[in-house]
């Protein structure tokens, strides 16, 4: 089994041995502790195809977990499909940063409702909703089939009751007002695209990637309705690009919010804000 890992990194990916355990673990059912333990185990012939397979696709660039076809956010487990972004581990950094004030919201009200823009998975959302029993979501986005899987993965993850999805462009399609409203928009500038990894970029779909010229297009769009059906004590909170604090926190401050906390990620790069209405309102 060792060989796995040995042949991915010869072909050049720096963390094959990682990734053959995670392939090897998942594809055939040793645990990782029997894949460590015992690296020179020869597979059966029943998993080699399926295996070759995953490896070939891994060549071709494909990520480990579209291969899978799930990957893990948050403790949950999430299906993926085409029309979705992969969650990724900074998007994490939303959960546990809004969790706090969700929890606040709760004990205060008893109850609170959730709002995910542009769901993809449902990975935030549905993060939220399994962290607190006492609130619903509703999962907001414009491809059905991301929709789809949304749902999929709200009944696997046992949210399946406190979840629903819109299909809807941002807000267009939205009603009533929420305590929590969350969205990873797609913020990549339309000219950076092609020099993005080839794991993102052929493999991600285009639209959750894509912010327009300046990358900063649906946060103008989020901007300008989220006050509306926002509760007066709720919060807003959005990932950003690395250097795309200043630009987002003066489009959301021009629409009659306030930054009530910037989180940066794990390399030290400014990626999560939250916002609240101004007391002037």
């Amino acid at each position: 089994m060792v060989s796995v890992g040995r042949f991915l990194e010869a072909a050049g990916f720096n963390n094959g041995m990682i990734e053959a355990r995670i392939l090897l673990s998942s594809l055939t059912g040793f645990s990782l502790a029997q894949i460590i333990g015992c690296p020179d185990t020869v597979l059966e012939d029943k998993f080699l195809s399926v295996l070759e397979e995953a490896i070939y696709r891994r060549l071709k660039r494909e990520p480990i977990y579209r291969i899978l076809g799930w990957c893990e956010f948050y403790g949950l487990r999430l299906f993926l499909s085409p029309e979705t972004l992969e969650p990724r581990p900074e998007t994490e950094l939303l959960v546990s940063n809004v969790l706090p004030y969700l929890q606040r919201i709760i004990s205060r009200k008893g109850f609170a409702r959730i709002l995910d823009l542009g769901t993809g998975t449902g990975a935030i959302c549905l993060a939220l909703l399994k962290e607190c029993p006492l609130s619903e979501g509703v999962g907001v986005d414009i491809s059905f089939q991301a929709l789809k899987f949304a749902k999929k993965n709200a009944i696997i993850n046992n949210v399946q009751d406190r979840f629903s999805v819109i299909k809807s462009n941002w807000f267009s399609r939205v009603k009533g007002c929420f305590d929590v409203i969350v969205s990873n928009p797609p913020y990549i500038a339309s000219n950076l695209i092609e020099t993005l990894e080839p794991e993102v970029r052929k493999f991600d779909p285009l639209i959750a990637l894509d912010g327009g010229l300046d990358g900063l297009y649906h946060y103008r769009i989020i901007a300008d309705s989220v006050v509306k059906h926002l509760e007066k004590d709720g919060i807003c909170a959005v990932e950003i690009g690395y250097n795309q604090k200043v630009d987002v926190l003066h489009v959301f401050e021009n629409h009659k919010l306030s930054l009530l906390q910037n989180i940066q990620d794990y390399g030290k790069k400014d990626r999560i804000l939250i916002f609240i209405p101004n007391i002037s309102l």
